[in-house]
Parts: structure tokens; sequence; C-alpha cells
């Protein structure tokens, strides 16, 4: 069988909610609503609610004594190649797929300098399924990765302007891939599954260099996977156990907030992400005998910058803007037909409603303009470009007690 693994293959050993990835390479930026509206600019330091356990564990201290957020995400990814392939076939449809991805968190205040709260969450993920008769189909027809992530964390308030925090992050991973093990029409459909448990951590500070102004730096760690299952044809198994090792890559940020005047508030990020770690795939039996012949990734880290704005309309509401430009880690010598990346700009708006000085309703909206990608993959001489794009929604609910 040929298990063509690319970034979506690699998410695949790596982990995924279902969907597309909407931050580059398959990582999930879609922590929060309260966000999305400033493109997830300035996160690192806006500390606007318990999210910032995800963002920056250190901007609990500015939290009020309990809170708890509830978040849904509603995901839309538009992928459609256009080209051909040496086997024939169509173009796949729509690779994309609508996807409703939840996040929880809870914070408190345990004493007047020390926060603890925990997050829930899933920082990877992705999905894509084209037509069973496409053109790529010995590429790939469904890839599909789902994360867990339980994110415990802690804030100290050392001193009047500075906040340290740390959290531990667990995360649970299971993925799906498959494609057909051969160009005639009919062929078994290959399918790869498996899971695993992996952990890392986050690390975060929180400066407040006047009343106006603060600078938030956060980190999160790599984390190591050996994803296990098993690869079947046609629903019966040729190969168990299966292993893979992957890392899944840190990434860290610096984030600026700054007030102008009473309405007016001014956020901005720069994002890293390791991503260079991915270089070659690997899926083996239990004897360390590839089962397939190792996919070449070379990945390189990339960076995201974002800008956003706050306006305070009233008391109750707060309308918001913010615009970002996300590099893709993949090169045009390595794109593959299960994740057609390429480089992707934000614009987002959203707003907050207070319906009390206890209940909070926030919302966000965001297009993502995705570069045209173009594929040139594999032995059945794969030729094409993708037209992509993304759609985000999201809805939370703040609650203070």
């Amino acid at each position: 069988m040929s298990l063509r693994v690319n970034r979506l293959a690699a998410g695949l050993v790596l982990a995924g909610c279902t969907q597309l990835v909407h931050a580059a390479g398959f990582a999930l930026i879609e922590q929060n609503a309260s966000g999305l509206g400033n493109a997830y600019a300035g996160q690192a330091a806006a500390a606007t609610d318990a999210s910032t356990i995800f963002f920056n564990p250190a901007g609990m201290t500015m939290l009020p004594d309990r809170q708890v957020v509830l978040v849904g995400n509603l995901i839309k990814p538009q992928a459609e190649f256009s080209g051909t392939s040496l086997i024939g076939g169509g173009n796949g449809g729509d690779a994309g797929g609508l996807a409703l991805v939840p996040n929880a968190y809870f914070a408190f205040r345990l004493t007047p300098d020390v926060h603890l709260g925990v997050g829930m969450n899933a920082p990877f993920g992705l999905k894509t399924e084209y037509d069973s008769t496409w053109a790529g189909r010995t590429q790939a027809i469904k890839s599909e990765l789902k994360t867990i992530n339980l994110n415990p964390a802690i804030a100290w308030k050392a001193s009047e302007s500075l906040s340290l925090g740390a959290g531990l992050s667990v995360q649970y991973i299971e993925a799906t891939l498959t494609n057909a093990t051969g160009a005639a029409p009919g062929a078994p459909i290959g399918v790869v599954e498996g899971e695993d448990y992996g952990w890392g951590f986050n690390l975060g500070a929180l400066w407040q260099l006047s009343d106006a102004t603060r600078i938030g730096i956060a980190y999160r760690s790599e984390i190591d996977n050996t994803l296990e299952g098993t690869l079947s044809v046609n629903g019966v198994t040729a190969v168990n156990p299966v292993f893979a090792d992957v890392t899944l890559p840190d990434s860290a940020s610096l984030s600026l907030f700054h007030k102008m005047g009473e309405r007016w508030e001014l956020l901005a990020d720069v994002s890293w992400t390791g991503w260079s770690d991915f270089d070659e795939l690997r899926i083996v039996n239990s004897g360390g005998v590839p089962v397939t012949p190792p996919t070449t990734e070379n990945w390189e880290d990339n960076y995201r910058y974002s800008l956003g704005v706050n306006y305070h309309h009233s008391d109750k509401l707060t309308l918001r803007g913010g615009v970002a430009y996300d590099e893709t880690p993949v090169k045009d010598a390595y794109r593959t037909a299960r994740i057609p990346d390429e480089d992707r700009t934000w614009i987002a708006i959203g707003a907050q409603y207070r319906l009390s000085p206890k209940t909070v309703l926030d919302f966000g909206y965001a297009h993502l303009f995705v570069k045209d990608a173009s594929i040139d993959e594999g032995l059945v001489d794969l030729k094409g470009s993708y037209e992509s794009s993304v759609d985000i929604l999201s809805a939370q609910l703040t609650l203070n007690f």
C-alpha cells in the first residue's frame, strides 16, 4: 500500500481535531471566541478571560476570583483541486468539511497572588476527504486526526508589574488515514489507524509596563508521540501493530496590549512555530521495518504576524477587528495532496456584549484567504493546483462568580 504522508499524515501521527488546519502546519489557534475578532493578535498579553491558560497562563492573575469559559468554533475549510494524473479520475470535490471545535476553561484565585486553572482544548488537528475515484486517490482519500488536550496551569503575581505562569499539557491523539492501494477503479482501500498519549508544558510571563501597556511572552513545548495502531486493507488487518515517532512542534509568542485613550485598544503579535522538526515520517512494524517508503517532509519553521484593535462602544458593547499573515511551513517541492497548504491572510471581526457583571458573550468571525497552491507529486504524476479558503465562526460564554 502506498502511504503518502505529508503534513496531514504527519498530522495523522500527530493529532488533530476533525478539520483542516487553520494556523499554518496543522496547529489549531482557535482556542476562544474573544480573540478571533482580533485575528488572535496579542493573545499572550490580552488576558481577556480564562482562555489565557492556553495563550499565556501568567494572564490568570488579571482575572476575577472565579471564571468559567465555554466556547464553540464552527470551521469550514474549502480546498478544491484542479489538474491531472497518469491514472485519470476526477478533481475530488471539496476536500474540506464543516467541523465543530469546542473549548472550555476554568480559573480561580487560590490566594491574593496565586491563581489556578485548567483548560480543555485541541491544539492540533485536521481533516481532508476526497471522492474515492479522484485523480490522486493513491496518494490520499481521507485523513482525519483528533486531539484532546488537558492543560492544568498555575500563575503567580511576583510583583505589581510582573506575573509568571506555567502549565502541563496531557494530550490524547487518534488518527485515520486512507488511500487507494492501486490505480484501477475499485482498487482496495488501505487504512492506517492509531492513537497515543503524550505530554508537554507551557510557560508565560506578563509585564505591566504602565497603566496603558503590557507585554506578554509565552512558550509551548514539543510533545513526543509514538502512534500505535494497525494497517488494514478493505477492512482486513494487514499489519498489526504499526508505529510512527513524531514530535509535535514547540511554539513561542511575543504580544503587545496597549490602551489608546478611553475607548481604543491596540493588540499586536509575532508567533513562531518549530515545524523544521518534520524532515521525514516513517511508519514501521514491530521489528522497526518500514511498512511503506519513508516520506520526506522537509518542513520549515514559520512565523505568524497579527494586528488587532478593540473599540469600547459602551460599558456593555466592545467591537473588535484584526488582520494576520500566517506563513506555511511546507515547501513547494514537498507539498502533497493530503494537505495542500499555503500562506494565508486573516481578516477578522468580532464583538463582546456584557449581559451583566457576571455574564459575558463573545462572538467572532474570520475569513482566511489562502494562496493558490501548486502540486507535482508521486508516481502517478499528480499535477495541478488548489484553490482554498477557510471560514470560522465562534461564540463564547464567560461566567464570573
